[in-house]
């Protein structure tokens, strides 16, 4: 089975996503991501045994970090995945902190990762870039998600979500 970790937006960001990718006007080929398979990859696990799914579960289950904000605030063409994205050109230091602790947990080395979502696929060629109202992310939790990729589109299934710490503000 094909696993990662993580952030999956609730049904208001999801809306506000597609509504942002909706005007992007793509050649023949490229393909939009369904909104309900939205996400912001923290940790990427890869192929694992069934049995390796308890051992991760229980990774997800004892991290502890706190809540962050992310602000998606530019569209982006990546040439060689080809795909367009929703970034975050300041990754926040709580979403860096998650993505290191999931790392190392699992066993992959340090890796720069910048934060974003997957609009579209198999984009051939950069589109005319389009101005994205920034969207703001409360991040309050994270999942392990199973990753199937057998058909028209991938299919996600949820195998655990775990809650971020709000932390105590001094009065």
């Amino acid at each position: 089975m094909r696993l990662f970790f993580a952030l999956w937006p609730d049904a208001d960001i999801a809306e506000r996503l597609r509504r942002a990718a909706d005007p992007l006007n793509l050649a023949a080929g490229a393909r939009r991501v369904n909104p309900k398979n939205f996400h912001m990859t923290l940790a990427f696990v890869g192929e694992v045994p069934d049995a390796r799914l308890a051992v991760l579960q229980q990774i997800g289950q004892s991290l502890r970090a706190p809540c962050f904000s992310i602000v998606c605030d530019s569209m982006e063409y990546w040439r060689e995945p080809r795909v367009i994205v929703a970034a975050a050109p300041n990754s926040p230091p709580g979403f860096r902190d998650l993505a290191c602790k999931l790392g190392r947990a699992i066993g992959l080395p340090p890796a720069p990762l910048r934060a974003h979502v997957t609009l579209a696929r198999k984009v051939a060629q950069a589109p005319v870039p389009q101005a994205m109202s920034p969207i703001v992310w409360r991040a309050t939790h994270f999942s392990l998600i199973r990753s199937e990729t057998g058909g028209v589109e991938s299919a996600y299934t949820v195998q655990g979500t775990w809650p971020l710490l709000y932390e105590m503000q001094n009065p």
